[in-house]
């Protein structure tokens, strides 16, 4: 035996023991197995669609993607596909809304100008200790000159400065003549010096103390979760409810495995023309062949793969001489690829049932 067969033995035999572990609900030892055989034959579809059947609905869609790049007519992983997103799509309706966070907007401090004598408007707004001491001094030469006006003895008081004195003590005590003196303006020197008032304390603006979101309710991580069983066939006559059969569907070109009522796959096959169609009805599998010669008029095969015969010369069996497969080619033999027909000599033992229908 060559290296390829061994390989090919392989991969075979690990896709055997995926879809055995996966028909007993084993999802963990059909994954390692499934795993295996991807490792070993990546270019081929069977194991994706093994790893996608036990996966979450998001992982189903990756390995399904993959199945489909490398046979973009595959309708198992088209199929497949529907099943992942509509499992995708139950999953983001179950799952609770969760709500914005929105802070509300905290308003800037109010800017103010202040126009400073002989200044121009500044942006910030400059302390008072420095606006006060100019703003007496302006007062205090305003009254001086309200004061030298307005009363003489003062202006002569400081043409001498002996009558300072004098002068000062005058306007300071009333005067009991009758002249009336004019208004009572506070003295400069009697007006204390400014003291530095302090700045107001800036009063912090509150800051607003952020509400903790709210915590979504976690997410169940996706666990293995059971395969969406399709809808259920009438089992052909003789065919307990655990048991494996085998279905030919002439119309569509298609050959199923089930276990029971359970479909476990599907294969797109080539059975026979018009001129030697496939013989209908409920036969079971009377012997197999991991290889055997198959002729008849006009043809001849030598070590056609994985044979199994259910009625006189009409057979399921691995086919390398077309690739047409959903097209009526054969002599009346169910042709299936190599590898799917591998699959299903693994799968059906003799007196497996094979219904056979249009």
């Amino acid at each position: 035996m060559t290296a390829t067969e061994e390989a090919q033995l392989a991969v075979q035999f690990a896709l055997s023991q995926a879809g055995k572990a996966l028909q007993r609900g084993q999802k963990r030892e059909a994954r390692r197995w499934a795993e295996q055989a991807a490792a070993l034959a990546p270019h081929r579809e069977e194991p994706w669609l093994i790893l996608a059947a036990v996966a979450s609905p998001k992982a189903s869609i990756a390995y399904l993607q993959e199945a489909l790049r490398i046979n973009p007519q595959s309708l198992r992983a088209r199929k497949g596909m529907d099943w992942a997103l509509q499992r995708l799509n139950t999953q983001a309706e179950m799952r609770p809304p969760s709500a914005p966070l929105r802070a509300s907007p905290v308003p800037p401090p109010p800017r103010r100008n202040i126009r400073v004598a002989g200044g121009t408007p500044a942006d910030q707004v400059r302390p008072r200790s420095v606006i006060l001491p100019g703003f007496a001094a302006v007062l205090f030469v305003i009254l001086l000159a309200a004061i030298w006006f307005s009363t003489p003895t003062l202006s002569q008081a400081f043409a001498a400065p002996q009558m300072a004195a004098v002068a000062m003590a005058e306007l300071a005590t009333p005067s009991p003549s009758a002249t009336p003196l004019p208004t009572e303006t506070p003295q400069p020197t009697q007006t204390p010096a400014p003291t530095s008032t302090p700045l107001p304390t800036t009063t912090a603006l509150p800051t607003e103390t952020p509400s903790p979101p709210p915590t979504d309710t976690p997410e169940p991580t996706p666990t293995e979760e059971p395969t969406e069983a399709p809808p259920l066939v009438a089992l052909p006559e003789g065919v307990g409810s655990d048991e494996h059969w085998i279905d030919v569907d002439l119309g569509n070109q298609l050959t199923s495995a089930y276990d029971g009522t359970d479909l476990v796959a599907t294969f797109v096959v080539s059975t026979g023309t018009w001129q030697t169609p496939t013989v209908t009805g409920v036969y079971r599998v009377y012997v197999k062949y991991r290889y055997a010669d198959m002729s008849g008029p006009g043809y001849y095969l030598a070590n056609v793969p994985y044979v199994m015969y259910f009625y006189q010369g009409y057979g399921i069996h691995g086919t390398y001489w077309h690739n047409n497969f959903g097209t009526p080619m054969s002599h009346g033999c169910v042709n299936l690829t190599i590898d799917d027909a591998g699959w299903m000599f693994d799968f059906a033992d003799v007196g497996t049932v094979v219904n056979v229908h249009n």
